[in-house]
């Protein structure tokens, strides 16, 4: 059997703007801003940035100007090997309009021509004392993790013995309540009530919660508490990789659940395929413990051990040696 959170697909994501890069990673890496009163603000579309060596040099085909350009010693000390005139020009072909940033690096002072020709086509230049690579993997991170698919989706995620438990069921099934008893044994909380979640290029899942609801959970009959407060900061953490999920459902006398869990369910999150089990609550089950056991068990099955196939393939080896006598005494009576 095959579930699926998603009814209507994978939400739109809109990509970040430059002002938002900036502010994100100005501290990080020493960023300045040289052309004062430019406009800024474009959306970026597409990760990565791009360094524009073979532009300057005059080759302008497979220039991606739509991407955050990164000058870096190689590029600089190219441009200062130009007479005046051939520097500008260079300029001029770095400084298109569909240009959203450039960025120069390595700690390296801004050429008065690039400044000159930015100012005339509305170009925003950064300085950067960071190395030119670091600047063009940290904006690439970061873009790649603001454009990747994301979701949300009404639960609750916890990391438990390091597996991230994502449980999942109508609203009042308990699943806060099962949470904080997690916490209580000592597993942290990542989001509770609403979970983002958001696809990583290597393919992961990676759950978090928003700014607003971090650490805090909301209790029926209670209200809303603050986990870290009470259990400490080791009770919460901001992000975990979503690797099972967990769905709670009411006891039904005619549905048929899983008693031997040879073949273990799935459930798809963003195209990616996860672990489902489904628990259904009859009152007096201890669904804390049994979380803790869903958790060991996927950490022994990424282990290669599977204890209902070994179960199961002891018992055909008995099933087969019960059976060897009764076919010696045919063979026996023939």
């Amino acid at each position: 059997m095959t579930g699926g959170l998603l009814a209507g697909g994978e939400t739109v994501v809109e990509g970040p703007n430059t002002a938002e890069i900036i502010r994100h990673l100005r501290s990080a890496l020493d960023l300045s801003l040289v052309t004062e009163g430019v406009e800024w603000g474009a959306e970026i579309t597409h990760r990565g940035t791009f360094s524009p060596g073979l532009l300057l040099a005059g080759f302008e085909r497979r220039f991606a100007a739509d991407r955050i350009q990164v000058l870096g010693d190689l590029e600089l000390e190219y441009v200062e090997s130009l007479d005046p005139d051939q520097r500008a020009a260079a300029f001029r072909r770095l400084c298109v309009s569909t240009v959203p940033l450039i960025v120069v690096a390595d700690g390296r002072p801004v050429p008065p021509e690039l400044v000159s020709a930015a100012r005339e086509r509305g170009v925003p230049v950064y300085s950067s004392g960071a190395h030119a690579a670091r600047v063009a993997v940290d904006i690439g991170s970061y873009i790649a993790e603001v454009l990747a698919p994301s979701v949300a989706i009404h639960g609750t995620l916890v990391d438990v013995y390091g597996v991230g438990l994502l449980f999942t069921g109508k609203s009042g099934i308990g699943k806060s309540e099962c949470a904080l008893d997690l916490v209580a044994n000592g597993h942290r909380l990542v989001a509770d009530d609403l979970v983002k979640i958001v696809r990583t290029p290597q393919g992961y899942l990676v759950g978090s919660c928003s700014e607003l609801l971090r650490h805090h959970m909301e209790i029926r009959g209670v209200g809303i508490i603050d986990l870290r407060a009470m259990f400490g900061v080791r009770a919460t953490r901001q992000r975990k990789r979503v690797e099972v999920e967990v769905k709670l459902t009411t006891w039904s006398d005619v549905e048929d659940y899983d008693r031997l869990g040879f073949d273990q369910d799935a459930t798809e999150i963003l195209g990616v395929k996860i672990p489902q089990v489904v628990l259904p609550l009859v009152p007096g089950k201890n669904i804390t413990v049994i979380s803790e056991v869903i958790a060991l068990d996927h950490l022994l099955r990424l282990g290669g051990v599977h204890t209902a196939r070994e179960f199961g393939a002891r018992l055909r080896d008995l099933a087969d040696r019960q059976a060897m006598p009764d076919e010696a005494d045919r063979s026996d009576d023939e």
